[in-house]
């Protein structure tokens, strides 16, 4: 089984989603601390991002965030986090991001969310990396996503997308399906040209 020490979780930045996504990602923060699992995120203090931040930070956990400087300027910088690392770009923010997790969870998010997880699934299909994946599809949140997945593969254009990652309805399964993958066999480390 993989030791998950540290998760980076995908999610959004708007405030003005519903409760039950705003539970759910306190939840995570709370699970990942009490199990002394750091969070790595992207540094923001809105949305999503702050909720599970400020969650870990409550149960005595670490929260490192990776934000861009740009978005540094924008004053949407969480402060009080364990470690905030400022990188140039939102390509380096999202290498830094993977270079820090041995692990990837999605909860609901806007486009941002949806790319950066687009990315990692598709490095672990081009065999870039193993490391687990969870997509927490909280209130059929990621259904229409999943509908799309097997609509590629019925149409030959991916193989078999249910080994690329898990699929979980909760924090607490999403953690379970964590706990029960296998160790990652391929180096942790992305070259970029």
């Amino acid at each position: 089984m993989a030791a998950i020490r540290s998760i980076c979780v995908f999610c959004g930045s708007s405030g003005r989603v519903a409760a039950r996504y705003r539970a759910a990602a306190a939840a995570m923060g709370a699970l990942m601390a009490e199990r002394g699992i750091r969070l790595v995120y992207g540094g923001g203090h809105v949305g999503l991002m702050g909720v599970i931040a400020d969650a870990v930070l409550a149960g005595g956990g670490e929260a490192v965030g990776v934000i861009p400087e740009f978005l540094v300027r924008r004053e949407l910088a969480h402060t009080r986090l364990t470690e905030l690392r400022v990188v140039p770009s939102m390509h380096a923010r999202k290498q830094a991001m993977f270079e820090l997790s041995d692990g990837f969870a999605a909860l609901p998010g806007g486009v941002g969310t949806l790319e950066e997880m687009l990315e990692v699934i598709t490095w672990r299909e081009l065999g870039l990396h193993d490391k687990p994946i969870v997509v927490l599809d909280i209130a059929g949140y990621w259904r229409p996503l999943m509908d799309l997945f097997r609509h590629i593969a019925a149409r030959k254009f991916t193989g078999g997308y249910q080994s690329l990652f898990m699929l979980a309805d909760s924090p607490e399964a999403a953690l379970a399906a964590f706990a029960r993958a296998p160790e990652p066999k391929i180096p942790p480390a992305i070259e970029r040209a």
